[in-house]
């Protein structure tokens, strides 16, 4: 924890005092973010550190495997939906990207149906139509898993227009949606084009 604590202590030092106008400026008219960002909760991903960002410039929601579930609107929680409905309808994003990423331990998980956990797995069998199209192409694991990795962000994105606010936007040409994948192994950054294909950007 001291660690933790030495870099706020830092960060107040130097980043804050250096752009508190910048700071300031965010706290008194809002935040007016470019993008969403949908990546996952693996430590050893940080789309601030990835991606130059800077206070306001992105809103973020991380989960288990960089999901997206399909349109919902019940009783149950749901925190990724909200977000989106935050993002999309409150603060009027532009675009919308899902970031998924090598070496996924969820997708692990549901590759392997290793979590007996009391939420994991519930959350993975959201991928579950991922995994099914991964396993009808009968692969070595390591491939299978990097395919589930693609297909889970494919799956995440076709999840996306499920919400109709999110179609209606799409549509309306104010809104684009994105499907990104980080290798952290080689530091290369991928990018789902038009035909569903991942090609480095």
């Amino acid at each position: 924890m001291q660690k933790f604590l030495d870099g706020y202590r830092k960060f107040r030092s130097s980043y804050y005092r250096e752009n508190k106008e910048l700071i300031d400026d965010l706290m008194t008219r809002g935040q007016s973010p470019s993008a969403m960002m949908i990546a996952c909760s693996d430590s050893r991903i940080d789309p601030s550190l990835k991606f130059g960002v800077d206070p306001g410039d992105m809103f973020i929601v991380r989960n288990v495997a960089n999901l997206v579930p399909p349109f919902a609107p019940d009783t149950r929680a749901h925190g990724t939906s909200a977000a989106l409905e935050f993002a999309v309808r409150v603060l009027k994003v532009p675009n919308v990207i899902v970031m998924g990423h090598a070496k996924c331990g969820g997708i692990k998980a549901l590759m392997d149906h290793s979590e007996n956990g009391d939420f994991v797995t519930s959350w993975m069998e959201i991928a579950e139509p991922a995994r099914q199209k991964v396993l009808a192409a009968h692969l070595p694991p390591a491939q299978a898993q990097h395919m589930c990795e693609h297909e889970a962000v494919k799956l995440s994105l076709q999840n996306l227009l499920t919400f109709p606010w999110v179609k209606a936007a799409v549509d309306a040409g104010k809104l684009q949606l994105h499907g990104w994948y980080f290798d952290l192994s080689d530091g290369t950054l991928s990018i789902v084009d038009e035909n569903g294909a991942f090609k480095q950007a």
